[in-house]
Formats: C-alpha cells, sequence, structure tokens
C-alpha cells in the first residue's frame, strides 16, 4: 500500500504538465516545453543557492545533481515514517496510533527551529499545544474496541492490542521522521522566500514526481526478497480491495501534492497542524456514511484542532508580513531616507 500511494505521486507533475498545458494551448509545444523547463531549472537552482550559499559564478551550474541528492534524503525521512504506519497499526491501539502519529506537528516545529531557524514564538508553541490537545481528546475521548483510525482503519481495543509497547515506540520514530520529513522537505527542495506562488506550486508538485519516482523505482526491491523468503507474499489486489486501494491511491495523491505545495507556501508547522484537521473531517464524513452521530469527543477535539489552525494561520500570516517588510527594507538600503 505504501509503495502504491507513494509511488502514484510521479503523477503529479505529468498531470500537472497536461493542465498547463491546456491552459498555454496558443504556445507551440516547442514554445511551452523550453519555458517550463526554463522555470523548474532556475526555481531548482534557487532551492540549491539558498541551502549551499552559492555564489553568483556558480548559480548557473546544473541543478539536477543536487535535486537528485536532496530528494532522495527527503524520501528516506517519508518512507520510514509511512512504514512505521502501517506496521504499528496491528501492533498497537487506534487510540495510541492517532495520538502519537499526530504528535508530529509537535516535531516539525520542533526540528524548524534548528534546521530552519524559526524564532520561538509562544503564539505557534500554544497552537500546537492546543492541537495536540484536540488530537488526545479525539483519541482517547471515547472508550471502544472497534473506534476507528483517522484514515478510517479499525482498530482493536486496549485489552486486544499485542505488544502495544513496540507498537507505540515505533509509531513515536515515525512521528518524528514525518515531522523531520516536512522540515527537510521546506528546507532542501522549496525555493526561498519571496518566489511567486504560481512558481511555488509548480515546483512542488515536480518534486512530488521526483519523491514519487524515488519510491517506484527503488522502494521494490524488498518485495521480491520477502516473496522469495516467505516473510510477506506478493500478490496484486483484485476485487473490492483494489476498487479501494485505488480510491485510496487517488485521495493519498491529491493530499500529498496539496500538503507540499502548503508547506512550500507557508511552513512545515501549518501544515502539519492544518493536516490534523482531517481528523474531525473524517469523523464528519463517517457520520455521513453510517449514520453514526458524531460524538461530544470528536466535535470537542475537533473544535479544538479549528481554534489550534486558525491562531496558527494568524502567527504565520503576521510571521510573514514581518519577513515581507524586513526584506523591503533591507532592498531600500541606508539610503533611501537621505535621498528623500
Amino acid at each position: 500500500m505504501l509503495y502504491v500511494t507513494h509511488g502514484s505521486w510521479i503523477l503529479l507533475w505529468p498531470i500537472q504538465l497536461l493542465i498547463l498545458r491546456i491552459q498555454k494551448r496558443h504556445l507551440t509545444w516547442e514554445a511551452f516545453w523550453r519555458r517550463h523547463v526554463y522555470l523548474l531549472k532556475t526555481t531548482a537552482q534557487m532551492a540549491e543557492s539558498q541551502d549551499l550559499h552559492l555564489t553568483s559564478r556558480d548559480y548557473n551550474r546544473n541543478p539536477i545533481p543536487y535535486m537528485l541528492k536532496s530528494t532522495a534524503f527527503v524520501t528516506v525521512a517519508l518512507t520510514i515514517a509511512g512504514v512505521s504506519w502501517y506496521v504499528a497499526v496491528n501492533l498497537t491501539t487506534a487510540s495510541d496510533l492517532t495520538a502519537i502519529y499526530n504528535c508530529s506537528a509537535f516535531f516539525a516545529y520542533a526540528f524548524s527551529i534548528p534546521i530552519l531557524r524559526d524564532k520561538i514564538r509562544f503564539d505557534k508553541i500554544f497552537s500546537v499545544v492546543v492541537a495536540i490537545i484536540g488530537v488526545l481528546v479525539v483519541a482517547y475521548g471515547d472508550s471502544g474496541p472497534d473506534k476507528k483510525t483517522p484514515d478510517g482503519t479499525v482498530g482493536k481495543g486496549a485489552e486486544e492490542a499485542q505488544h502495544r509497547t513496540l507498537g507505540n515506540i515505533m509509531i513515536g520514530i515515525g512521528s518524528v521522521l514525518y515531522g523531520l520529513y516536512e522540515v527537510l522537505y521546506k528546507r532542501y527542495a522549496c525555493p526561498p522566500e519571496g518566489v511567486s506562488a504560481g512558481r511555488s506550486v509548480i515546483f512542488s508538485n515536480a518534486v512530488a514526481s521526483l519523491i514519487g519516482c524515488w519510491t517506484v523505482f527503488v522502494l521494490w526491491i524488498p518485495f521480491p526478497i520477502l516473496h522469495m523468503l516467505g516473510i510477506e507474499k506478493f500478490s496484486w489486489p483484485t476485487g473490492e480491495a483494489g476498487w479501494m486501494l485505488l480510491v485510496s491511491t487517488v485521495a493519498n495523491a491529491t493530499f500529498s501534492g496539496a500538503f507540499l505545495v502548503l508547506i512550500s507556501l507557508t511552513s512545515p508547522v501549518l501544515s502539519s497542524v492544518a493536516a490534523l484537521l482531517t481528523i474531525f473531517l473524517v469523523a464528519i464524513v463517517d457520520w455521513f456514511i453510517t449514520g453514526q452521530p458524531l460524538s461530544a469527543a470528536s466535535i470537542i477535539g475537533g473544535i479544538l484542532i479549528t481554534i489550534a489552525f486558525l491562531l496558527l494561520s494568524w502567527s504565520t500570516y503576521r510571521e510573514m508580513d514581518e519577513e515581507k517588510k524586513k526584506r523591503i527594507a533591507e532592498d531600500e538600503g541606508p539610503d533611501s531616507d537621505s535621498d528623500e
């Protein structure tokens, strides 16, 4: 499932290219393709220059080796985090899985401070804490053996969960690595602040396709080994399982593409907290599908997560506005006042 869902990201750039081609159909293919490649190349050069602090003399070097290396680095963190989830779901309870894994918002902020040099802000810390409290309320506010995880997987009750400690340790590692993945993506695979939104969106989908390429061309290697050893027999999903996997894959690719764009445009912390809104959305969708009304814990936890997202959105807006004013002041230089 991990191979198929993450591998599907490889389609994000071709689909985006098709949409852009339809929008720019008045251009010849040669002109359109040359312009698109130039945009991707120059944006990649910006990302490399920002990371390595290159001089103007080195700015025109080929950015492909850097992008391949950086996306491979990001893919490793993402894959290990994803594998930990799929393994831990059968070892621990749904409540533990939900609560621990979604603490990645905290780790995203923790890693942002040393890696992205984010400032320690009380409003951000408060927003992340409120969001995690909301997750804990949703995860532990209801008791029941068939409580569902955020993506709809039915978990075991606490009394039926085996190897719970091992599962919690694994999902804890996954939570840390998922927060790290978000920050590494922002640090090594995103253009610098100030780049236009359109350029950031196009580049983000191209990077997502590179991550999908690494998954498709590398992650298949364990399959024949596990199959021959008898640890995990390989077989293609068929029937209802196949259709459900297809729906899950499309949903995951859509979500992940939008998620990476959001990180590129804002910050890993805001994006991580925004992703927590899916917990509340899953509960609402489940209500419409099953007819089972929302519990008090789901409503209260969802409200807390929504409040945290709004607070963090406002904090991020203020921070980005402050950075914009600072850049404008630096561009004007010390002589601007004397000229007036």
